[in-house]
């Protein structure tokens, strides 16, 4: 099934938002009150839920833990996947923090970095060692998943060390630049200051 990114980022939305009402104890939720609290049209809320196979009743709405457990089933992966992370500093460490990032889904097994520093030591109890030794380390770990925290300068430089590995799948780039990457291997890319102007335009818009 190809299902466009969109769709992905809001399924990932709602998995995040049911999760909050089960804790809650939330019975039912209405495509109504999904699309207000996340701020999607509700009838956006509704095919999307309804691509998937999952409809809620008219009038009802969905129940809120079937629908959970719906979505967590779409978006579990079969396994636990094994990533590391290229870049020790501030927003690695920052990440590495992110209550998001202690998940079932994946584990982050090593961290690289040039700083002689921050090499041979843990960092929030993961190993850090030489960008030098990434091939050989994310091969024997296992990694198949890589973020890079880099300057843009280096970030290209990085993912060409990163792809010498031969097991990664995919990266996420967080550094500000494009990147190449060979052709069976996936690239998703995080631009904060993109995502800043976009907000600041439409702020611009919205007041005019």
């Amino acid at each position: 099934m190809k299902i466009a990114e969109p769709t992905v980022e809001r399924l990932v939305q709602y998995h995040r938002l049911l999760e909050q009402l089960v804790n809650e104890g939330q019975k039912v939720v209405s495509s109504q009150e999904i699309g207000e609290m996340l701020a999607f049209k509700a009838s956006q809320v509704r095919k999307d839920l309804s691509y998937f196979g999952e409809i809620g009743k008219r009038g009802v709405g969905y129940h809120v833990d079937r629908l959970h457990k719906h979505i967590s089933g779409i978006l579990s992966s079969p396994r636990c996947w094994s990533l590391g992370l290229v870049g020790a500093g501030n927003l690695g460490e920052a990440l590495l923090g992110y209550n998001a990032f202690q998940s079932d889904k994946f584990s982050i097994r090593a961290l690289f970095d040039v700083d002689r520093e921050k090499i041979g030591k843990k960092i929030q109890g993961i190993p850090c060692f030489s960008l030098e030794e990434a091939p050989r380390i994310i091969r024997e770990s296992g990694i198949e998943v890589v973020i890079l925290t880099v300057p843009a300068a280096v970030a290209q430089q990085v993912a060409d060390i990163v792809a010498e590995a031969g097991t990664v799948k995919g990266i996420l780039n967080f550094a500000p630049v494009s990147l190449s990457v060979p052709g069976n291997m996936l690239l998703a890319s995080v631009d904060i200051s993109v995502e800043l102007e976009k907000l600041l335009f439409f702020l611009k818009h919205k007041e005019d």
